[in-house]
């Protein structure tokens, strides 16, 4: 009897050894939604159809630009083709413009192990003062932060504009044409409401009149190359 005992002793003291804490203790249960690539991209391929394409106004943030004396360079207007000073019909409309691709590069979202990133090709025109209506084109590296608002009960996603790349002007200009592609998504986009729990809670009936009640709580995310694992954890209690 005392041998029994002793095994016994002795195995759980290795098992508290050998594993952590947290691994005895009862997890809430988790519901595990995947999300690949190829959903997002259909989701673009759907957006960027046309003929009406996405678009955003940079009017406030260019006006905002003047205010605090931000303009292009002198430099900048000698790269970009004599062809983009133009406007029709004698309007700028002030616009970013997404567009399936150009410049050799597709808009999309590319998934990989812990960063999700948007190349986002767009089209645009601009009026900066002295100069008269530029109309631009380019792609923006964007990356995308992920994060759940707990009292909000939301996930939500930011986009970050972290370089642009002008087509036709060497580079030169990127940088102010990136704060008003950044300030319009700001206004416009930023944050994105992914999930709400709220409508992933819901009822299961059961047997008798009763029912699972199956209440979202909480949400965590992990990126992996190719995909977004998406997992929901729940309150479970049963009731009539």
């Amino acid at each position: 009897m005392k041998k029994i005992r002793f095994t016994l002793a002795f195995t759980i003291l290795v098992l508290f050894a050998v594993f952590p804490a947290g691994v005895f203790s009862q997890r809430q249960p988790e519901i595990k939604m995947t999300i690949g690539e190829d959903f997002f991209e259909a989701v673009i391929e759907a957006l960027l159809a046309g003929p009406d394409f996405p678009e955003f106004s940079i009017a406030s943030v260019t006006d905002k630009s003047r205010q605090s004396e931000v303009i292009w360079p002198d430099s900048t207007y000698s790269f970009i083709p004599a062809m983009f000073f133009a406007s029709k019909n004698g309007i700028c409309r002030e616009v970013i413009t997404l567009r399936r691709e150009g410049g050799g590069r597709r808009t999309s979202l590319k998934l990989s192990e812990g960063k999700i990133t948007a190349p986002l090709s767009f089209t645009g025109q601009y009026n900066p003062p002295f100069i008269g209506c530029v109309q631009f084109a380019g792609v923006a590296d964007t990356e995308i932060d992920l994060e759940f608002d707990q009292q909000s009960r939301r996930l939500l996603a930011r986009a970050r504009v972290v370089n642009v790349n002008l087509e036709g002007s060497g580079g030169v200009g990127g940088t102010v044409i990136a704060r008003m592609v950044q300030g319009s998504i700001d206004r416009k986009i930023n944050p994105i409401e992914l999930i709400n729990l709220d409508k992933l809670s819901f009822l299961v009936p059961i047997q008798s009149g009763s029912r699972l009640q199956l209440t979202a709580r909480n949400l965590r995310t992990e990126t992996f190359p190719g995909r977004i694992d998406v997992y929901v954890s729940y309150d479970i209690t049963k009731s009539k």
